[in-house]
């Protein structure tokens, strides 16, 4: 893990987008050797996101040969549903990069078995050989991914239950 500590939202916001441009492009991906990039939600990553759909409309960095793995979703929230973060991510990102729908990835939250949709998600990342970028946003709690604080740092994909904080704080 690195710590980075910018002097504000802005400047976090443009350093974060710089080193995923520069990791991408270093990369090199291809159809046949996509880079798989692991995305975060909430609040904190929207102006990196911005400001890499800049980047990407500029001709600086191109997603096409990029695979996005999401952290997290809401069980119950159809991906329309406004408070879902398939809609977040196409919304925020998505719809304004030049990414093949089919390579972004989030949990369905309308899964009827979240532990067999949990397991299937852990199997997608495996079998695209992990992720070799993973951008992780931190809520004031201290969680990680809805990795609520006292969970296992080697803990997979599961359903889990949110803190009261949590749920503020991701409240819109």
């Amino acid at each position: 893990m690195r710590l980075v500590i910018e002097q504000d939202y802005a400047a976090m916001s443009a350093w974060a987008a710089e080193h995923v441009i520069k990791r991408i492009n270093e990369f090199g991906p291809t159809a046949d050797r996509p880079f798989v990039i692991g995305l975060p939600t909430g609040s904190t990553p929207i102006g990196m996101y911005q400001e890499l759909a800049k980047a990407c409309q500029a001709g600086r960095i191109s997603f096409k040969n990029v695979i996005t793995v999401n952290m997290d979703e809401y069980v119950g929230l159809e991906p329309s549903h406004p408070e879902s973060y398939h809609y977040f991510m196409k919304s925020n990102f998505f719809d304004h990069i030049d990414i093949d729908p089919k390579n972004t990835h989030l949990l369905n939250g309308l899964a009827e078995n979240t532990t067999a949709e949990c397991q299937a998600y852990e199997e997608m990342i495996q079998s695209l050989g992990g992720i070799d970028l993973f951008i992780g946003g931190i809520g004031s709690d201290g969680h990680i991914a809805f990795n609520e604080p006292g969970s296992s740092l080697a803990s997979r994909t599961r359903e889990v239950r949110l803190m009261p904080e949590t749920i503020r704080d991701n409240s819109r």
